[in-house]
């Protein structure tokens, strides 16, 4: 009996977590002028977003490069069209697993 509940525990958060990497985003913005100090917001998952990622990320995608107009554009589209769940500090090592290891001058 108890290893029943054991495989069941384990479906159970198998389900959450796929769940969680389907439906949420971990997004990074990185210290720019507007935001010294740089932020991390959990919202629910857009059509062009991944499970972690950050403006720079979305331009070097969607453009093939980053500029300050396009962090400022992603920012915002994505902020207003998505619904914040949490807010975090900024995470460095989020913010690189975003933008596979490249960072991008202020």
């Amino acid at each position: 009996m108890k290893k029943k509940g054991t495989i069941l525990s384990l479906i159970i958060l198998a389900v959450i977590a796929l769940i969680i990497y389907t439906q949420i985003t971990l997004f990074v913005i990185p210290p720019i002028g507007a935001i010294p100090e740089g932020k991390t917001v959990v919202i629910l998952r857009l059509n062009k977003t991944n499970f972690i990622d950050s403006p720079d990320a979305l331009c070097e995608r969607i453009q093939g490069g980053v500029s300050l107009l396009c962090r400022g554009v992603m920012i915002g589209g994505v902020l207003n069209k998505s619904e914040i769940i949490m807010r975090l500090p900024y995470s460095k090592t989020l913010y690189l697993m975003s933008t596979n290891g490249k960072t991008y001058s202020r």
